[in-house]
């Protein structure tokens, strides 16, 4: 009776794996998964944009109304069901859940770099197609998961903000002889920090490093590291500082006169809109994290999502939104080329090396064996226009070829060989 017993669980078993890995959603509906802050610091510049643009796409694909190429309804013709997590939660034990508890047939999500570290093997181990939205880290492909075949980013790394960032200050004539950085104290801010005083020495721009300030991530309070930032009296500040790390700092290092003594460029700096606009110094210098909004090329999709965006939410979307949308067109891309009826396996087997149209341009899955997206980068000084709206001038833009390794160096290695075969004309 056991032997028989157990025997029929086995085969019970074998069975549900066999349904589960034969299609990548089952009947109508593709269930996806959202990790995003939900509470916390990170909640209002990141976790709400995310949310809010995960909402849109999901009602606006569903009704078909999305532009080309995405004017089919839903995902290969089946409808897109969200359940949202926060990320602020424990990262592991909330994307279990997603996948053992709720049955979603894919994850698209999460912004911290320590979060994509821990779920980066469980993705793989689970065989669950998974897209990170925002992480920055390079470790990602370059170090934790080496050969993936589940896992995927439709976000540029890290480099590209800190290669892009040390272009930028020399080529639009900054003073480089004394720099400092603030930079938060685990992968995203060392990677960013690591990249960035890097690039300067390939660039051969002869800056003398006069302090560099590792606070704990969500630390909140800086004025320890802003009065070292002021004394050591340097000439260019560079920060990658995210969520409100990087309101808590401006609004501290603002009025002090930090930016007013030195040339600020906060990596991150776009998802401040429309939040902080007024506390922004005029002449600092911002990111997006790639050619998101401000930074955004002028086409189809583009035009539609700000507009959509805004009349759903009241305001102009920022680029944590603007990455959560490329992430569902990137699913939607794989998927409806993979076709209606594949596995997981054929959806992940198509997204590989897949190249597809965003609100922010063409992306390339280009880099970590096919998983890793590659994008351009663009920096310009803040500066509201004649209506008070923030924006940006003097904007300088870089290539996906320029910032970017090739797939066979990693960014560290491409970095200090003085960016071979980068492409920056």
């Amino acid at each position: 009776m056991k032997t028989n017993t157990l025997g029929a669980i086995i085969a019970g078993l074998a069975t549900c794996a066999a349904a589960t890995t034969a299609s990548a959603a089952d009947g109508d509906t593709i269930k996806i998964g959202f990790p995003v802050f939900l509470s916390g610091a990170a909640a209002g510049p990141f976790g709400q944009p995310e949310k809010e643009a995960a909402e849109l796409l999901i009602e606006a694909l569903n009704a078909g109304t999305v532009p080309a190429p995405y004017a089919t309804t839903g995902i290969a013709g089946k409808t897109l069901e969200g359940t949202f997590v926060d990320e602020a939660a424990n990262a592991v034990t909330e994307y279990r859940n997603l996948i053992e508890r709720d049955n979603v047939d894919a994850v698209i999500g999460y912004t911290s770099s320590g979060n994509c570290k821990s779920v980066a093997p469980l993705a793989e181990d689970l065989k669950t197609l998974t897209v990170f939205v925002d992480c920055g880290t390079p470790q990602i492909f370059e170090e934790i998961v080496t050969e993936p075949t589940y896992l995927f980013r439709t976000g540029p790394t890290g480099t590209i903000d800190s290669v892009g960032a040390a272009r930028y200050f020399q080529d639009s004539g900054v003073d480089l002889s004394r720099v400092a950085g603030i930079n938060q104290n685990y992968a995203w801010g060392q990677d960013a920090w690591r990249d960035f005083t890097q690039s300067l020495s390939a660039l051969d721009t002869g800056s003398e490093i006069v302090t560099e300030q590792f606070p704990k991530v969500y630390a909140g309070q800086y004025g320890a590291e802003v009065s070292a930032l002021l004394t050591s009296t340097p000439t260019a500040v560079h920060t990658s500082f995210w969520g409100g790390d990087l309101e808590a700092f401006l609004l501290q290092a603002a009025p002090r006169g930090l930016f007013a003594r030195s040339d600020v460029l906060m990596t991150c700096g776009e998802a401040l809109f429309p939040r902080l606009a007024d506390q922004i110094p005029e002449g600092a210098i911002i990111g997006a994290r790639g050619p998101y909004s401000v930074f955004a090329p002028e086409n189809d999709l583009s035009t539609w999502f700000n507009a959509a965006y805004e009349e759903k939410f009241g305001q102009k979307p920022t680029y944590p939104a603007w990455k959560m949308a490329q992430a569902i067109f990137g699913l939607k891309a794989a998927w409806e080329k993979a076709g209606e009826d594949a596995d997981t396996d054929a959806v992940a087997a198509a997204f590989k090396n897949l190249e597809f149209e965003t609100p922010a341009g063409t992306v390339k899955m280009a880099i970590g064996n096919g998983h890793q997206a590659i994008q351009g980068i663009a920096y310009g000084r803040y500066k509201k226009d004649a209506d008070g709206n923030p924006g940006v001038e003097d904007v300088i833009s870089y290539s996906a070829e320029c910032v970017n390794p090739p797939n066979d160096m990693m960014s560290a290695e491409w970095i200090e060989a003085g960016f071979p075969n980068s492409n920056c004309e």
